[in-house]
Order: C-alpha cells, then sequence, then structure tokens
C-alpha cells in the first residue's frame, strides 16, 4: 500500500510540474512576443513614370511588389515590420 502511494505522489508531482512548463511556455510566448501589437505605417513609394505594379505577394517577413516599367519587370522586396527597401533585382532583354 504504501508503494502504490509512493507511485501516486510521485505521478501527481510529475503532472503539476508539466502543467506549470505548458503555463510557463504558453505565458513567455505571449508577454515576450515581437511585434504583436498591430501599427499603422504610410510609406510612400515612388516608381518611374509609366511604371504599374503588376502584382504583390509576401515571402516569410518580406513584401514582394512586382513592377512592369515600360517592358521590362522589376521585383522590389521590402521589409515587412519597418517598410524599407530591401532589395530590388530588374529583368531586362538582351540588346
Amino acid at each position: 500500500m504504501a508503494r502504490v502511494r509512493w507511485m501516486s505522489m510521485l505521478s501527481g508531482v510529475a503532472t503539476l510540474i508539466g502543467i506549470a512548463v505548458v503555463i510557463g511556455v504558453v505565458g513567455y510566448r505571449i508577454f515576450r512576443s515581437e511585434g504583436s501589437v498591430a501599427t499603422s505605417a504610410e510609406i510612400v513609394a515612388m516608381l518611374p513614370k509609366g511604371a504599374r505594379v503588376v502584382a504583390t505577394a509576401t515571402a516569410g517577413d518580406r513584401i514582394i511588389v512586382t513592377v512592369d516599367i515600360q517592358g521590362s519587370t522589376e521585383i522590389r522586396a521590402f521589409d515587412a515590420r519597418t517598410l524599407q527597401p530591401a532589395g530590388r533585382l530588374r529583368f531586362v532583354s538582351e540588346p
């Protein structure tokens, strides 16, 4: 009987520790998450005259914008958090 009591107590303690760990991890993720607060930002990206936006997409933490500039295609990448330009890829035809 003493052995059953000991095993039951050990199982209860292990269960309580497991529940405490899960609650701790969930609390940590809630209070330490980055960028969880929605902020609004207004950024103006200047395009050359005659350019038009063909498509937009997201890729990880980037915003991808495909632009048609008088027959040539350009892909511009922006950081999703800061909306700062992250890169540019141009496609041109050989002469």
